[in-house]
């Protein structure tokens, strides 16, 4: 299922999101433009490397810098590919301009970052053997996916699923989308680690943690009673502008 739309509609713009979507962007510039050998080393510098901070007698002996902990924010600025960086920069820009909304620009930075950090020490923490570096902004935006969980439930999440060549259109509950998702997360998460618990891949974990994160810490960040004003009767989603006024 791939989200194309929601219901909900913001008042401000959304200045960090698109901040946060062109650093991104830059950084993958980058990478595409590194040799082979280069984007591996650099990958590996700056990249969340389990066994590294798990195992600091190995880390020492395969020459990591030692007491360093930028990976776990410089990671989230990474990417693997072209699916990957769209992927992620898309799902940002469709969940994170809400909640920057309703944050303002440098509460929404703070919980980000915050979230992404968090998802990287749960991948760690679970991951704790793996030599193959994570990167992705996947955990910190599947913070900002668990912060609209708990915002928006009742809010719709318009989805295109394509039935071999037709691509179909649904609507659900952003409670439903976002719960689906969240629970294959975690049992892809469980699948993985009792199948390959060495092995790199999708950083499931990852997720999941960063996910939690938000889900619990979102709340400090929202915007106080005096700086946000009730919404018109139209602005909850679209559809509300059909809604005779009241």
């Amino acid at each position: 299922m791939f989200p194309l739309q929601t219901t909900v509609i913001s008042r401000h713009p959304p200045v960090v999101t698109w901040v946060l979507i062109g650093i991104n962007a830059l950084f993958f510039y980058f990478e595409l433009h590194m040799p082979p050998d280069a984007l591996e080393r650099f990958t590996y510098l700056f990249g969340v490397v389990p066994a590294r901070f798990t195992h600091p007698d190995w880390a020492m002996r395969v020459g990591f810098p030692i007491d360093e902990y930028w990976p776990f924010l410089t990671s989230m600025f990474l990417h693997g590919g072209w699916a990957h960086i769209i992927g992620n920069m898309w799902t940002l820009w469709l969940f994170g301009q809400h909640i920057e909304d309703r944050m303002g620009p440098f509460r929404y930075l703070t919980f980000y970052l915050l979230c992404g950090i968090s998802s990287g020490v749960v991948h760690t923490w679970i991951n704790a053997e793996s030599t193959v570096p994570a990167i992705g902004a996947s955990g910190a935006i599947a913070g900002v996916m668990g912060a609209y969980l708990v915002m928006f439930p009742t809010s719709r999440v318009i989805v295109m699923i394509p039935i071999f060549i037709f691509p179909l259109l649904f609507e659900f509950l952003a409670v439903f989308y976002l719960g689906y998702w969240f629970l294959l997360q975690l049992v892809s998460g469980t699948a993985a680690r009792i199948a390959m618990p060495e092995a790199g891949g999708i950083a499931f974990w990852a997720h999941i943690g960063g996910f939690i994160t938000g889900v619990l810490i979102f709340r400090p960040f929202l915007r106080s009673a005096g700086e946000r004003r009730d919404p018109y009767s139209d602005e909850g989603s679209y559809e509300h502008a059909w809604m005779p006024y009241r």
